[in-house]
């Protein structure tokens, strides 16, 4: 699939990693093309990178690593001991120019800190922020949120940083890190924030109001009374145009989609993925292990479509389709009155290594993920629609929304107003915004203003 031109202020965020070393914090609202950029930097770099995620799913989907995979990080707190590094693992982190994160708001601040000790130790005990390697992070913080610490991880993080976020970690210079908690002889990174405002996934201005009213935490009566009444529609259920439902809680969205499979007629077909390599446990796999199928069944797409000989996308990540036919090497999908048959598609785990010939990283396929990229549609979770655009959607928040982001996640996974059907009205404890995060972006525009718009208005 052909890669889509930058816009002004993309290109100019691109120009800015690529020709500086600043540390950058790239973010923006839902739809504002941050992956979009990220590819370019990935594909358009002349630097050394390397590219990281928390969690496998998310590093799978920028075809990097896992940042504790990458840094051979042990699981749970790090606190501030020296970390044990390889050989070969103190070469990879030598040939790095630039490390990429992705998803950075679900890194905490003891892994961010983690990381930092980490290059400073590989690269001969540098004393500079992450031993001189620059940083460059994606994500956005009213969105997802890192996983709250418990029991004594948690007494931890509250004796040593202000908070759990990423940008609460010690090597951050100034406010970002909290009165008295960087180490002394050593200096604070600067980051520089960046936010992405030129929304490509909605048009609709009204729209884009209300949902940076919820993002913010700011929904007057007013907008909660519009988005209840349009909501309040009974969403049709005979209809060319399927309607997703987006719950909180994976047990409602399994007890939907079993339900609507087994109304189903015919016989069910399982599909089972090929594994090979260390790909992880299964809840780092890109797709279900086992996927039970039958034709009529409601399916949302994985992956986008390669396409051929420059003809656009058949589908893209997160099109909805009807199954029409099941065949032992194909699945065949109806998308708006047009058949495909999927084939299908291979995940590959990726594992950066030094090459001492080229004196350069390599990064090569460690294990390999092969199934149909596929999955049963009537629900998903808000959490697994992220980065997913639909016409339009079911939001179901449930008994409320439990975590920071999470109305907000959901509502902007929308392409316009007119696509929202809600299975009840919304209250105001389900817009919630993270006092964390008021405050870190409250601070970064005192501090940077007008510079963090990556092109002027």
């Amino acid at each position: 699939m052909p890669e889509p031109a930058l816009s002004a202020e993309q290109e100019a965020l691109f120009r800015l990693i690529e020709d500086t070393q600043e540390h950058v914090f790239v973010t923006g609202r839902a739809g504002t093309g941050k992956s979009t950029l990220l590819r370019h930097l990935t594909w358009n770099t002349s630097k050394q990178i390397a590219i990281c995620a928390p969690t496998g799913v998310a590093a799978l989907n920028v075809e990097g690593q896992t940042i504790h995979s990458l840094f051979k990080l042990p699981i749970g707190l790090i606190a501030d001991s020296d970390i044990e590094q390889s050989g070969p693992t103190r070469k990879i982190l030598n040939a790095i120019d630039t490390l990429v994160i992705d998803e950075i708001s679900m890194v905490n601040a003891d892994l961010m800190d983690g990381i930092d000790r980490s290059l400073r130790q590989a690269r001969a005990r540098r004393k500079e922020p992450f031993g001189g390697v620059q940083v460059v992070m994606f994500g956005d913080p009213y969105q997802l949120a890192p996983v709250p610490p418990r029991g004594d991880e948690a007494k931890y993080i509250a004796d040593h940083y202000r908070s759990f976020w990423f940008f609460d970690a010690k090597v951050w210079a100034g406010e970002q890190a909290g009165d008295g908690l960087i180490e002394m002889g050593r200096h604070g990174a600067d980051l520089h924030i960046r936010e992405l405002t030129h929304i490509h996934r909605q048009d609709d201005d009204a729209f884009k109001v209300m949902l940076n009213a919820v993002r913010y935490g700011r929904v007057t009566a007013d907008i909660a009374q519009k988005l209840n009444e349009v909501g309040a529609r009974t969403p049709p259920e005979d209809d060319a145009d399927p309607v997703i439902t987006l719950a909180t809680r994976n047990d409602r969205v399994n007890a939907i989609n079993a339900k609507h499979l087994e109304a189903l007629p015919g016989r069910e077909q399982t599909a089972v993925a090929d594994v090979t390599g260390d790909f992880g446990r299964g809840d780092a796999y890109p797709a279900d292990e086992h996927l039970a199928l039958k034709v009529g069944a409601q399916v949302m797409f994985l992956r986008n479509d390669i396409g051929s000989g420059g003809e656009p996308p058949r589908w893209v990540n997160g099109t909805i389709g009807t199954v029409t036919k099941i065949l032992p090497d194909t699945v065949r999908v109806d998308v708006d009155g047009d058949e495909f048959d999927v084939e299908p598609a291979v995940w590959e785990k990726y594992r950066y290594a030094y090459d001492a010939f080229q004196k350069k990283l390599s990064r090569d396929v460690a294990a390999e993920f092969t199934q149909f990229p596929l999955r049963l549609a009537w629900a998903v979770t808000i959490h697994k629609s992220q980065g997913k655009t639909y016409d339009r959607a079911v939001i179901d928040l449930g008994a409320g929304a439990f975590a920071p982001g999470q109305t907000y996640v959901a509502l902007s996974r929308l392409s316009s107003l007119d696509g929202l059907y809600l299975s009840r009205p919304l209250r105001p404890r389900d817009i919630r915004v993270d006092e964390d995060v008021r405050r870190f972006m409250k601070n970064a525009w005192e501090r940077q203003g007008s510079q963090m718009r990556a092109v002027p208005s």
